[in-house]
C-alpha cells in the first residue's frame, strides 16, 4: 500500500492534533496506520517478533511525546517516523550491546525463539553515521523520488515491489533512485552543508 499525497496530509494534521490538543483519536489513527508497517521493519531488521514489538512501542511513544517536534516543510509524516524507528533501533541495539557481559532472564532460559544479534560493528555505525548526515537533505527530495527512496531503503521493498505498489515501470524506480542518490551525493559534498 502506497502512501499518497493526501495520506500524507492526512498523517500530518494528525500529528498537529496529536501536538496541540493530545488528540486520542488522531493518534489511534496514526497508531493503527503505522504500526503494523512498523513491525514489518522491525521483523525485518531483528528478525524477532518480540524485539519488533519493542521498536513499535518505542517508536509509536516517541510520536505521541514528540509531534509537536514534527516539521512538514522538512519531510512527509511517514519518513519522520520511519527516522524515529530507525533511531529507535539503534539504541536497541546500543543498549544490548552494553548490557553484553550481563546475565539476563533470557539467558537463565533461552528457548531457541530469540536469536542473538550481533552488536553495532564499525561498518553500521558508518551507515548510522551517514543516515543522519544524509536526513536534513533527503526530506529536500522531490517528491516522487522521495517516496521511491523511502519504499527501497526505509521499507526495504525491492525493485520490483516498488514499481509494482507505484504501477510505474521498473525502470523509471531505478531512475529516480539513481537521480535521488546523485542529488543526496551533491548535497553531502557541498561544503556549505
Amino acid at each position: 500500500m502506497s502512501v499518497q499525497p493526501q495520506d500524507n496530509a492526512q498523517w500530518e494534521q494528525a500529528l498537529t492534533f496529536i501536538a496541540v490538543d493530545r488528540d486520542k483519536r488522531a493518534y489511534s489513527q496514526l497508531f493503527s496506520y503505522f504500526a503494523p508497517r512498523l513491525k514489518a521493519f522491525g521483523l525485518k531488521m531483528f528478525g524477532n517478533e518480540q524485539q519488533a514489538m519493542e521498536m513499535v512501542q518505542d517508536t509509536m511513544l516517541n510520536v505521541w511525546q514528540k509531534a509537536r517536534l514534527f516539521d512538514a516543510s522538512r519531510g512527509c509524516a511517514s519518513t519522520w517516523i520511519f527516522t524515529i524507528a530507525r533511531n529507535v533501533r539503534f539504541d536497541m541495539l546500543r543498549k544490548k550491546q552494553s548490557r553484553k557481559d550481563e546475565l539476563s532472564a533470557d539467558d537463565l532460559f533461552f528457548d531457541g525463539d530469540y536469536p542473538e544479534q550481533e552488536g553495532v560493528d564499525s561498518n553500521e555505525w558508518d551507515l548510522w553515521l551517514l543516515a543522519e548526515k544524509v536526513a536534513p537533505h533527503f526530506a529536500k527530495l522531490p517528491p516522487a523520488q522521495r517516496d521511491v527512496m523511502e519504499k527501497v531503503y526505509l521499507e526495504e521493498k525491492s525493485h520490483q515491489e516498488v514499481s509494482e505498489e507505484l504501477a510505474i515501470p521498473l525502470g523509471t524506480v531505478k531512475s529516480r533512485i539513481r537521480l535521488a542518490l546523485d542529488r543526496l551525493r551533491e548535497a553531502i559534498d557541498d561544503p556549505r552543508s
